[in-house]
Parts: structure tokens; sequence; C-alpha cells
């Protein structure tokens, strides 16, 4: 069963002047990776189709498919074969990412059952309107994407054909130990990445030994933390490619990859091609939006 698979954890960090995640995911395709995080996440999808998992729960997606999901909850959305532009908005944050509790102040109650029945996730109807305010997110001002996605909350909380997408209701995959270590360690590689980090520092990060930290990294994080350094440091050089003419050398450089040659080795492992071919795949999908 889809639900009984080990899930890996994903930290998130917070958008530049944002206390939440925004994100605009764009891609050739979106591979199965079968994940949880301690953010609820709302998102849209603007273009592709193929398979969306949410606990127990499989079902298709269309562009339109707006779905909250809330924390713990394991899920993945997996493109539809011959479909080659893949994108979504997400919207990542936690319940007190304005203050402890906002939402227990009487205006907020729906909202605040509306977050709770995202144990199992949502599927929202379409509505053009709101539709469109989230694909403005990115737009605006921090300040207004703030307030943005509060009135979304707030006219999703009343909509009465949500309709959940999972039969069991999950409940937290890590005790408070556990997430305290392993967001200490995640945070020191995500912003020390540009440079090199020995297992020595990432344990020191966690309280942990060397030894123990690698294998409670790996067993929590579904992955390597060289492998999780690696995907951090491609990440951003995607970022760089996508979004600056720099040349491949540089980029590299200042996503920490003192070696050219080692950098398009982890980069065709990450994506699959290099990262001359990313950067013109890229431009090629840029070309063909409206």
């Amino acid at each position: 069963m889809i639900g009984a698979m080990r899930a890996a954890f994903e930290h998130i960090e917070p958008t530049a002047h944002l206390s939440w995640k925004l994100h605009v995911r764009r891609e050739q395709r979106f591979d199965f990776l079968w994940h949880f995080h301690r953010e609820y996440e709302l998102t849209l999808i603007t273009k592709g189709s193929g398979t969306r998992l949410v606990g127990d729960g499989v079902q298709d997606y269309v562009p339109g498919d707006l779905t909250l999901i809330g924390p713990e909850v394991p899920h993945t959305y997996v493109s539809q074969r011959g479909v080659n532009e893949h994108e979504a908005l997400v919207v990542q944050f936690r319940q007190n990412f304005l203050g402890r509790d906002i939402f227990r102040s009487p205006e907020f109650i729906e909202v605040a059952a509306m977050l709770e029945r995202s144990a199992r996730g949502l599927s929202f109807p379409c509505d053009g309107r709101l539709l469109n305010d989230l694909v403005g997110l990115p737009d605006l001002d921090p300040a207004f994407q703030t307030l943005t996605l509060l009135q979304t909350l707030v006219r999703l909380a009343a909509c009465s054909d949500a309709r959940p997408l999972a039969g069991t209701v999950y409940l937290p995959a890590l005790d408070q130990a556990a997430e305290a270590r392993i967001d200490a360690m995640v945070r020191l590689l995500h912003a020390e990445y540009v440079r090199p980090l020995s297992l020595v520092e990432v344990a020191a990060a966690a309280h942990m030994t060397p030894s123990s930290t690698s294998r409670f990294f790996r067993r929590t994080m579904g992955t390597t933390i060289t492998n999780y350094l690696n995907s951090l440091r491609v990440d951003a050089a995607c970022r760089l490619l996508r979004d600056t003419d720099r040349s491949v050398a540089d980029i590299a450089a200042d996503c920490g990859y003192a070696n050219l040659s080692n950098f398009n080795r982890r980069f065709r492992e990450q994506r699959g091609m290099s990262p001359r071919e990313y950067r013109l795949s890229m431009a090629r999908l840029a070309a063909r939006r409206p």
C-alpha cells in the first residue's frame, strides 16, 4: 500500500522576506518522491498532468488542481508520460507562521477547522478568481503576498465542496527530540553548502557522534548527508543557470564545487543532463510560455 511506504522527511526554509515558503516548481517532469514535512502545503497545478498520491489516496491531477495537505502527511506528484512541461505554484507554511495564536482567534475559527481537516489532505474545486490570485502571488510585495495567502485560506475554509484525499489521518512521524536534531543538521547544510562541510561539523550541530549522525540522517531523510548536500548545491546551480547568463564554471564555484568536472558529474546525476543542456531546456520552456 502507498501509505505504508517509508517517506523521507523534507526540511522547508522560508522564502526571503517571508515567514513562509513560496515556490514555483517548473520542471520537464515531476518524479516520484515520497516525502513529508512539518508545514501545511497548498499546491496549485498550472501546467501538466499526472498522478497525485496523498497518504493512501491516489488520484489524477490536471491544470487547476488545488490541494491543501497537512503536516506529516506523506505525498508526491508524478508526471504523466509524454507531457514535457510541468508547473505548480507551491505555498508551505507552519500554523504559527504569523504568531502562535493567530488561528485560535474568533475570526479564523473556520480556517482552524479546515487546517485540522487537512490531516487527510483536501481537494478544492476550481475558482477562477482564487486561482488568479494564487498565480499572481510571485509578483506581489511580501506584505501583500502574506495578506493574499490569508485571504485565500479564509476563502478556502468557506468552501463546502472540499473533499478529503486520503482515508487515514496521519500521526507525527518524528518526536520532538528527533525533529530538533534533524533541523539543526539541515539548517547547517542549507546555510553553509557553498563551502566544504565535514561530518564532524554536521554531527556537532546535532550534538551527536559522527557515526550515529550518518545513520540517523539517512534513516530520517531517506538519503545520505553527501547526497543531500549535492542536491542543495545542484538546486542552487539550477536557479543560477535559469535566471542568469553567468558561465557554468563561475556557477559551479559559487555553489560549492571547486572542480568543474565534479560539478558536471554531480549535476548529471541529479538532473539527467549537463548544466548547459539544462540551461538550454529551461530557455526553451520559457520561450513557449505565453
